[in-house]
């Protein structure tokens, strides 16, 4: 059997494809989504992190499957059991009111723009509907009850991020604008041709409106959809300048000895509010260069100089080996060891919120 028919036919391949591909070398021909110059993080093909690691190949894939330690996720909780939260429709000025949908979607609700991370409403985060990675919960807010949206960043294009599905309700009902680094509006517009996208690299600058700008800002991952398309979009953070202070998001990013959030503080200053990942980091020997854990996440907060955090990417879709409550546990751990209050840091669970407090930035 094959490399590509066993990860098919062992279950792997869905494993694999979530979190973008995993072992499998980019296809010889030239990029499919996107072509321009060489830069610092393009080499003409494909994207890199500079001076950063490479995410681990199938043999390793292999090793971390077969090796054990895998955590067993509670059985899923059922919709009638599960109590959502319906948003505000605008929330204006310089209140800055964040919702947690599920995973690394979040609703950030600030000067009267409604703004989507990561749309994830589907019940898997796999390129098929019958087999994948599966909702743990359902989504903190139901999708009915869903303000009108502005603005949608999607960070990236592994699956748990990247939803065809989604965007296409979000696109049919409100027609936003999305916004997402270079190459991924060619993966979205397959499907999705109606599609009103600003497409950034890092470094980049966009005014959407309100007196809001948005910056894209390097972060330490990756990129796939399938067997050959490895890192042939971007993935990127990104910096919200708002009337009310500067909003950090981070959909995924390995800590990389913390150089982007060095980075952030010396270009950007005061950061009102930090959003970034906390889960699917074990095991460390496969996951570090693609996946911070809590007390990494609690280190780039520090170093980043933010007012406020939230941690997100935890107890939606088991992706790899920690419990389900393991983050959230971690994250408290790290808190205390790092003399930051839960007043500053909050692990946002489905359908909670946070109205962030005005800070002096």
């Amino acid at each position: 059997m094959n490399r590509r028919s066993f990860l098919k036919w062992s279950g792997f391949g869905l494993v694999a494809a979530t979190l973008g591909g995993l072992g499998m070398r980019e296809a010889q021909a030239g990029n499919r989504y996107y072509s321009g110059p060489l830069s610092d993080h393009f080499d003409g093909k494909v994207f890199f992190n500079p001076g950063g690691e490479e995410p681990r190949g199938f043999t390793d894939l292999l090793r971390w499957q077969f090796g054990g330690g895998k955590i067993d996720w509670p059985k899923a909780v059922a919709a009638a059991d599960f109590v959502t939260t319906r948003p505000e429709p605008r929330v204006e000025g310089s209140r800055l009111v964040v919702t947690m949908v599920g995973h690394a979607t979040l609703l950030i609700q600030t000067a009267g723009l409604n703004i989507l991370t990561d749309p994830v409403w589907s019940e898997r985060a796999s390129p098929v509907s019958f087999a994948g990675p599966k909702r743990n919960n359902p989504p903190g807010v139901a999708f009915d009850d869903v303000p009108k949206i502005d603005i949608v960043i999607v960070t990236h294009n592994h699956y748990d991020h990247l939803d065809i599905a989604t965007l296409k309700r979000l696109i049919a009902r409100d027609n936003p604008r999305l916004v997402t680094p270079l190459g991924n509006d060619t993966i979205i517009r397959s499907d999705v041709p109606r599609l009103q996208a600003d497409v950034m690299d890092w470094g980049d600058r966009l005014e959407i409106g309100n007196d809001v700008i948005v910056h894209c800002e390097p972060c330490h991952h990756w990129s796939a959809r399938g067997m050959g398309d490895r890192r042939m979009a971007l993935w990127a953070a990104f910096v919200l300048e708002t009337p009310g202070g500067k909003i950090y998001h981070i959909g995924d990013t390995g800590y990389a000895e913390g150089k982007h959030y060095r980075e952030l503080k010396a270009k950007h200053g005061d950061i009102r509010l930090a959003i970034m990942p906390i889960g699917a980091y074990e095991p460390r020997w496969f996951m570090k260069a693609q996946h911070q854990n809590p007390e990494e996440a609690i280190e780039g907060f520090r170093l980043s100089g933010a007012a406020f955090g939230i941690g997100h990417h935890f107890g939606t879709f088991q992706l790899t080996n920690e419990g389900i409550d393991d983050p959230p546990r971690a994250l408290v751990t790290a808190m205390s060891a790092a003399g930051i209050g839960n007043e500053r840091f909050k692990g946002l669970r489905s359908g909670q919120q946070f109205e962030v407090p005005l800070t002096n930035a």
